[in-house]
């Protein structure tokens, strides 16, 4: 039965990694871990320290400092298997992990497959004749000594690149290999790291051509599995699921990505969001299950190119594929609770939650800091929860396991609000009418930048009608609107005037509405 050494490379997340440890080990198989030497010592000690006595964890013996385009990366690939080789000698399997990857099929299921199939799974195309490099340096990445850093010493990268080309000090590829390129997430058999170890130690002319090369992370393994290997022994694919962009930077998995990855003719993925908690709490309990049947329908990777190809057409912005669509949903209700005076709608929204079972959310378009749950990165940054707007209140809505949902908005944002009231569910809305004293404007104009801590009293006093009459054109503009299923709550009237606006609003009883009207200072500046 196959028994799997994994090869993990990470850099960061301690606690994430020991967890990873963990789960991988748990059904028997290994791992070997390989941590950047320029990551914290200290996270270093508590890695070692948490795992010391699973004996079916080991470190490379030598940390390396990595750097992204380096041979840094491919010598400590080549540290951590060098460990795992001594340490597991009933490994059959070596898999290429980074932090980022997580299974996405059981721990049952992938002895099986590889069980079945004896084969090296890497991904490997001709260098040269090959379209897998879509921009940049193709040849030059060989044929060139690449000795800096490209990231952090771009200066010198260039100057020294520019030098050789001016200077014609190209160099020949070793004339036995016939150099190829490929994802550097491979799962290789025993025999061929063994392989592939010899080869390392005997071939010094080898290491020192890669060791000067440009990413030879995507050439090293690729090129000397090809090399080692007879072909009909090889699959040229990697069993862990990823997809670029068109702009070549690696598509990230999110909480909803659940079912499209299981589906998926692979055993990882990467990237994994590190704001994903439910994925990878789904993910991490299901690798040690036993049982689990997969429907393999493998589209993953069309459903992608076929969205952001409609991005070309002007259709960017279709529904994701995994978004069953774009509305709220018929039989859903949002209550949008609008305010200038922010503190006064939040004061409301306590009293509405201590008198209501109806979940309410604070100025989550307005506020960066606004609480909310971890849906999968969609929440943020405040231009990805307007842009996302419908399907964040949607994922809201499936959280809170509601039909009825109170959200509070700026009055500026008339837009969101025609959105939302243009949607298949019910939207209602209460408008707070609050009065505004020249002390509160000026403090107003100072929090959004209209005036600073040294403008002149005589600005701020021409200043204030125009800020007063710019609240009340926003009042004016929600008004003509023609928003069904509008009410007002108002400063200058009665809390029993206001409880009816409340109540109806709220569809609760006229007692709740008056409590929530008659909540203490809540028109307080």
């Amino acid at each position: 039965m196959a028994k799997i050494a994994y090869i993990l490379l990470c850099h960061k997340d301690p606690d994430a990694i020991i967890q990873q440890a963990g789960r991988l080990t748990a059904t028997g198989d290994y791992i070997a871990i390989h941590f950047d030497a320029r990551a914290r010592s200290e996270d270093y000690r508590a890695i070692r320290s948490a795992l010391a006595d699973n004996p079916n964890v080991t470190f490379a013996r030598r940390r390396i400092k990595c750097g992204w385009g380096e041979w840094s990366l491919v010598r400590a690939t080549l540290n951590a298997i060098e460990a795992a080789v001594d340490a597991f000698p009933r490994a059959t399997h070596f898999y290429m992990l980074s932090g980022d990857c997580m299974a996405i099929k059981t721990a049952e299921y992938a002895h099986q497959f590889l069980d079945c199939n004896d084969k090296d799974f890497v991904e490997s195309f001709d260098f040269f004749d090959s379209n897998w490099i879509k921009t940049g340096m193709k040849e030059d990445r060989l044929i060139y000594r690449h000795i800096f850093n490209e990231r952090t010493q771009k200066k010198r990268f260039y100057f020294a690149y520019g030098l050789q080309k001016r200077l014609g000090l190209t160099r020949r590829i070793p004339a036995d290999l016939q150099i190829q390129i490929g994802s550097q997430w491979w799962c290789l058999r025993r025999r061929t790291i063994e392989a592939i170890l010899r080869m390392v130690r005997q071939r010094r002319d080898v290491m020192r051509f890669f060791a000067t090369t440009w990413i030879p992370d995507e050439t090293f393994f690729q090129t000397l599995v090809r090399h080692l290997i007879p072909e009909q022994e090889i699959e040229n694919r990697t069993l862990t699921f990823l997809m670029f962009s068109d702009y070549g930077m690696p598509v990230t998995f999110y909480n909803d990505h659940y079912d499209l990855l299981l589906s998926q003719d692979f055993l990882f993925a990467r990237k994994i969001s590190p704001d994903a908690k439910e994925l990878k709490s789904r993910l991490g309990r299901l690798y040690a299950e036993d049982g689990v049947t997969f429907q393999i329908s493998n589209e993953g990777r069309n459903l992608y190119g076929f969205l952001t190809e409609r991005g070309r057409t002007g259709q960017r912005f279709a529904p994701r594929f995994w978004e069953t669509e774009s509305s709220l949903g018929r039989e859903r209700e949002l209550l949008i609770v609008t305010c200038k005076k922010w503190h006064v709608a939040k004061r409301m929204l306590d009293q509405i939650r201590k008198h209501t079972n109806i979940p309410a959310v604070d100025y989550l378009f307005n506020e960066e800091n606004t609480p909310l749950p971890d849906l999968g990165g969609i929440q943020k940054t405040l231009e990805k929860r307007t842009r996302h707007r419908r399907a964040l209140v949607r994922m809201l809505f499936d959280y809170f396991e509601t039909d009825r949902m109170i959200l509070c908005l700026d009055p500026s944002a008339l837009d969101l609000m025609h959105d939302f009231f243009s949607d298949r569910s019910h939207t209602r809305l209460l408008r707070i009418d609050c009065q505004f004293s020249d002390d509160y404007l000026i403090g107003h104009a100072h929090r959004v930048g209209l005036a600073g801590e040294h403008t002149p009293q005589a600005t701020l006093e021409r200043l204030l009608p125009t800020i007063r009459n710019d609240i009340a054109n926003e009042v004016d503009r929600i008004r003509d609107a023609g928003f069904g299923r509008h009410w007002a709550v108002q400063q200058a009237l009665s809390d029993e005037e206001n409880a009816h606006a409340i109540s109806a609003f709220l569809d609760v009883s006229q007692d709740t509405g008056r409590e929530i009207a008659r909540t203490p200072h809540l028109f307080a500046d």
